[in-house]
């Protein structure tokens, strides 16, 4: 399993060197590789997309037995964190009643996602570069997944 791990931190500061300021298919591949092993791990069938800085996706991998309400779910989260630029449980709490940001979620077509699993990417200089979204499992299995995909890309690009 550390071979695993390896391969994909080499896959992703390899393609974040090639191009640092957006989010290439490359560096969106090595990012959902590491989400869907760690998804495996806890028995989660999930669907991770990966947006870039506009929202837009760059990667939807959908895993064996995956719920198909998921593919919409995890795109939309990839979509709601670029777009607001925090991470998707951040945002539930100013999205309830009585929060700042009551009744977003009817916003931008209906695809602001107000519930975990969402997370924005950061490049080093602090530019958004993209989203990650997942969904299949609990919310907190998807926050956790979002979270854990997040972090070794952070933990990548910091040590370059």
């Amino acid at each position: 399993m550390k071979n695993n791990i390896n391969e994909t931190v080499s896959k992703i500061v390899s393609a974040y060197l090639k191009s640092p300021d957006e989010m290439t298919l490359e560096l969106a591949m090595a990012i959902s590789r590491y989400v869907r092993v760690q998804a495996c791990k806890m028995g989660v069938n999930a669907v991770v997309a990966v947006s870039n800085s506009g929202g837009n996706p760059v990667s939807v991998q959908c895993m064996n037995d995956s719920y198909l309400a998921s593919y919409d779910v995890a795109f939309n989260k990839a979509y709601t964190v670029v777009a607001l630029k925090m991470s998707t449980i951040d945002l539930k709490p100013l999205a309830q009643p009585g929060g700042s940001l009551y009744g977003i979620q009817f916003t931008n077509n209906g695809k602001i996602v107000i519930f975990g699993g969402g997370v924005p990417l950061y490049n080093k200089e602090g530019k958004i570069i993209g989203g990650l979204g997942v969904s299949g499992g609990s919310e907190e299995q998807d926050t956790l997944l979002a979270k854990l995909g997040g972090d070794i890309f952070k933990a990548c690009i910091e040590n370059i």
